[in-house]
């Protein structure tokens, strides 16, 4: 299928603009990025989205794979000398992988199979016959067949018969027609049903839900499929999926039986025989595949836009932190970080249980505070987070000290890491902790490119969904959110760069070792002397990565250096400098931006620009917001019913939210209990990283579950009285800073 045919058909199964899509295809086609079409080459794709952008990617990939089978399809039957023109074109005009699948079946190398043993004995010529079903003596047909030669040895006419019904058998499973109704009767009218293992009741009790279970398979969510087919793979659980037997053969008789003749009873006969034995087997495997297929992308995409919102959350920002990993009986891992998160100092104190060493453990802390003028404490929020997080409250600063939980999750897999034994190669575990849990709180993005997606937590069913979609799918977010960010080239990890359009790990790596060899880069065009960054390479990841401080203001902002001179244009037909239109709003005011389009730019990039001389190089984050759990409830056995709290939406799935409400246990806001409307998607209603305010419905303490609900006052976002009394925006943390710095200064 060629390319123009692709691109019509991607238009009209998407809805979107043939002139549009021609563009993206031609694009990628010539190695441009996802991010980098939607964000500079808008002329061209009539402003095209990620998304869109992206699911033209997607369905291009399928329809070449499509081609590369239909390439082999056509091959492997025209070398056994049995392709027609017709059979030609019915295989050049499918449009699916299985109806492709169903016309090389007939074809296809088999091993040996009652059809097949069958033939060998000389018997197709009486299934040909039968299978015609015209009005015949099928008795004495068959006793013609009788042999007593070697190895086509056929006794009696019903052993004729039954070796005639064996090849028809096969013939239906192998009709592309029948296997297409089939298909679809199966996608219409199946029902999974799942049932315990004898004997397995107590091992299998997490899947009690499924012990005595059946659904609808069209309407089974993602999350209970792959809830059963873990129980299944972990042999507490079969599954089987179904339809009416009499229906289904019904069906496929009312295709094949011509009439009413002995010979069409033997067809009958080997209709239900190819059902039970062929055709239920290969299509419940297929409705298996695709079920599991749908599903998989179904998690993927939860697990993505959750992982979005995390990647996005607020930072800290260029703060000197105190970062603490907390413990009990090996006590807490304290590090301090400059503005740049480069570890200064590490050290560990014992405030909690069994030593409970508070006086000489505050006195540790107010030290490194003073000693390096530290601005906020991240502290993490797993084991004694809760318990560190109130001794450090109760220390009394000469200034209020912003004291924030963290959520570490992967934390520890970043510590034992080759990134981080490469970053810290003279530090244990516990030290390159602490640095990960204040890196995440100063830049959750930077600092959780170097580690691996599904070990973040935020996914649903993670690991039993297919992984190199997985990877692909939470790949594609990484790269979207850090160039949607952009880089600070000057101060970013090799793993970060690696996400920026056109670089990868190789061009990434020379970057490194280019900064490292000659200092700071002080230009974009420095970049074109790192080894192996070609034209295309630059074109592609020069507009996402920023140069601070650099001599051209524009370096620090996202407007690509191919648009430079537009603005210089602007600049110069006003008598002023770029700097001048960076600063002065009422300057931007005069310019006319119709006056500088031209074939290649048009007005969606030229307002892009002006948006960028509004704000070059802001960060598209919100500003940060202080967060505290309720005092006193650190602990689910602190929890009570009715109780209303705070808490930080740590997960969203398809049944509902998880919360970390700060007792070391996160509650399920059931989909149910998240609004007092009915909600189809919990991500309509909550994103990972937001506050709400939650009301504790059940405690099941034998499961270790704790039920939440955000109907009626629970149901709004957490309000700021609950976040912090202190005013919290990004200006008033920003001044509260200012102030503590002058407290270090007196």
């Amino acid at each position: 299928m060629s390319v123009e045919r692709h691109v019509l058909k991607i238009a009209s199964e998407l809805n979107l603009p043939i002139k549009g899509v021609t563009a993206t295809v031609e694009l990628l086609e010539e190695g441009a990025t996802i991010p980098f079409i939607s964000r500079y080459r808008k002329e061209r794709t009539g402003s095209l989205d990620e998304v869109a952008i992206s699911s033209i990617s997607d369905r291009l990939t399928q329809l070449k794979e499509l081609d590369k089978r239909r390439e082999t399809v056509l091959k492997s039957i025209d070398d056994q000398g049995k392709l027609t023109p017709e059979l030609k074109k019915a295989i050049e005009e499918a449009e699916t992988m299985a109806k492709l699948e169903d016309l090389y079946l007939p074809y296809k190398p088999k091993r040996r199979t009652k059809g097949t043993i069958a033939k060998e004995k000389g018997l197709e010529p009486l299934a040909t016959k039968i299978f015609e079903q015209d009005s015949f003596d099928v008795i004495e047909e068959a006793e013609k067949f009788l042999s007593d030669e070697k190895d086509k040895e056929v006794k009696s006419a019903e052993e004729a018969l039954q070796g005639a019904r064996d090849i028809i058998a096969e013939w239906v499973n192998e009709d592309a027609e029948v296997r297409e109704a089939m298909r679809n009767l199966f996608r219409n009218k199946a029902i999974i049903k799942s049932k315990v293992i004898t004997g397995k009741e107590e091992e299998a009790a997490k899947y009690r839900d499924y012990f005595e279970w059946e659904e609808p398979l069209a309407k089974a969510p993602s999350h209970r499929i792959l809830a059963m087919r873990r129980g299944e793979k972990e042999l507490f659980l079969m599954l089987d999926i179904s339809v009416d037997k009499d229906e289904a053969i019904n069906l496929v008789n009312k295709k094949i039986l011509k009439g009413n003749t002995e010979a069409s009873k033997e067809v009958e006969k080997a209709i239900e025989d190819s059902y039970k034995r062929l055709l239920k087997p290969a299509i419940e495997t297929e409705m298996r595949m695709e079920s599991k297929k749908g599903s998989d992308e179904e998690a993927i995409k939860v697990f993505a836009e959750n992982l979005r919102e995390l990647l996005l959350a607020s930072p800290l920002g260029e703060k000197a932190v105190l970062a603490i990993d907390p413990g009990f009986r090996t006590g807490c891992k304290v590090v301090a970080l400059d503005k740049q998160g480069k570890l200064l100092e590490n050290t560990t104190i014992f405030p909690n249980e069994p030593q409970k060493r508070v006086a000489e453990s505050e006195a540790v802390v107010m030290a490194l505070v003073q000693k390096y003028e530290l601005e906020a404490i991240a502290i993490g929020n797993g084991t004694a987070g809760r318990e560190t997080e109130a001794f450090c409250k109760n220390i009394k600063f000469p200034f209020e000290m912003p004291v924030i939980s963290v959520n570490e999750s992967g934390a520890s897999i970043y510590s034992a890491s080759d990134v981080a034994r490469e970053e810290f190669p003279d530090q244990d575990l516990t030290v390159r902790g602490a640095v990960s849990i204040g890196r995440r709180l100063k830049d959750p993005l930077a600092e959780l490119v170097k580690i691996d997606p599904k070990s973040i937590g935020v996914g649903q069913y993670q690991h039993d969904v297919d992984q190199t979609s997985l990877r692909k799918g939470l790949d594609s977010v990484v790269e979207s959110c850090v160039n949607a960010v952009g880089v600070e080239v000057n101060l970013a990890s090799k793993q970060l760069l690696t996400y920026v359009s056109g670089l990868g790990p190789t061009l990434a790596k020379n970057i490194i070792e280019f900064r490292d060899e000659n200092g700071a880069f002080t230009s974009r065009e420095d970049l074109k002397k790192v080894k192996l960054m070609g034209d295309k390479a630059y074109e592609q990841a020069a507009g996402f990565l920023r140069i601070r401080n650099a001599s051209n203001p524009l370096d620090s902002s996202a407007v690509h250096p191919e648009s430079y001179a537009i603005v210089e244009k602007m600049a110069a037909d006003l008598g002023a400098s770029v700097e001048d239109l960076i600063k002065n709003s009422e300057l931007r005011s005069k310019i006319d931006l119709k006056k500088y389009v031209t074939e290649e730019v048009g007005l969606p990039t030229l307002t892009d620009i002006m948006k960028e001389l509004d704000k070059p190089g802001r960060d598209p984050r919100a500003g940060f917001e202080i967060f505290s759990f309720a005092e006193g409830v650190e602990k689910v056995e602190d929890l009570k019913p009715g109780m209303v709290l705070p808490g930080i939406v740590t997960n969203v799935t398809k049944f509902g939210a998880f919360v970390d409400i700060g007792v070391h246990q996160d509650g399920l806001v059931h989909i149910s209990e998240l609004s007092n409307e009915f909600v189809s998607d919990p991500a309509e209603v909550v994103k990972v990283s937001q506050k709400v305010e939650v009301r504790v419905v059940e405690l099941d303490h034998s499961r270790n579950r704790i039920s939440l609900s955000m109907k009626d006052e629970a149901a709004k976002p957490a309000r700021k009285k609950n976040a912090k009394k202190n005013d919290d925006s990004e200006g008033d943390m920003a001044e509260k800073l200012k102030k503590l710095k002058g407290l270090w200064k007196n």
